[in-house]
């Protein structure tokens, strides 16, 4: 199976501070792969470089076999993002906040209702985002990274500060976008738990380096190992 998304010794640096430090990922197409690392670990800059909004110091990466930055307007047309806490205008209804973005994009009116259907707001469209469960903006967020349903998706941390119903709900999304679509789901989080249940590869990250990459199979192989009890 290809890599839909490949970095080589993605790197970003900040005067004397590295935030990347010769990141090299490798995620396969029609796969969920779940980031993981604590706060200032490097996931949210290297998420940036790969969608444009922060410029690597060094090192480069491709996506669906399209090369940083001369490919930089293909490569964003593949990619829906949900980066930090989405923010809508709050008198404007949900679909009204998603045809804000779909004109941007150039998308049909269709697309608004296809993702509101994706994310399972429908019946929630016409209502103010004001009135939105904190829940219900993280699934409008996602609405939006759906709009035009990229082949990819990069997603920071969605379930941030959700209770874990919430947390639930959003997991249970993203393993349905993966099983619907075969879209290829970057996916970052500070704890394994949230992401044990539907990831099927994993990067660790700690202070800009990346640990190590581990499929799921891999992961769960050594999870046994340590707790298996030998009887004497």
């Amino acid at each position: 199976m290809k890599n839909m998304i490949e970095t080589k010794n993605l790197s970003k640096t900040y005067k004397a501070f590295t935030a990347v430090d010769h990141v090299s990922l490798h995620i396969k197409k029609g796969s969920i792969y779940g980031f993981l690392g604590p706060n200032g670990a490097g996931k949210s800059t290297t998420m940036k470089m790969l969608l444009g909004l922060t410029a690597p110091t060094d090192g480069d990466f491709q996506i669906d076999n399209l090369t940083f930055p001369n490919d930089r307007v293909q490569i964003l047309k593949k990619i829906g993002s949900f980066i930090e806490s989405p923010s809508f205008y709050p008198n404007l209804t949900g679909k009204e906040n998603l045809d804000i973005i779909r004109r941007i994009l150039g998308l049909p009116e269709s697309s608004v209702d296809e993702a509101l259907e994706l994310v399972g707001l429908s019946e929630f469209g016409n209502r103010l985002a004001k009135k939105y469960s904190l829940g219900m903006k993280q699934r409008l967020g996602l609405a939006s990274a759906l709009l035009g349903e990229p082949p990819i998706l990069i997603l920071d941390e969605p379930t941030n500060g959700l209770d874990p119903e919430g947390i639930i709900e959003i997991r249970k999304l993203v393993l349905d976008l993966n099983k619907k679509s075969n879209i290829t789901i970057l996916i970052s989080s500070h704890y394994l738990d949230e992401l044990s249940k539907i990831a099927t590869n994993y990067g660790f990250i700690d202070k800009g380096h990346i640990v190590e990459e581990i499929s799921y199979e891999e992961l769960n192989s050594k999870i046994r190992e340590k707790t298996t009890v030998k009887i004497k």
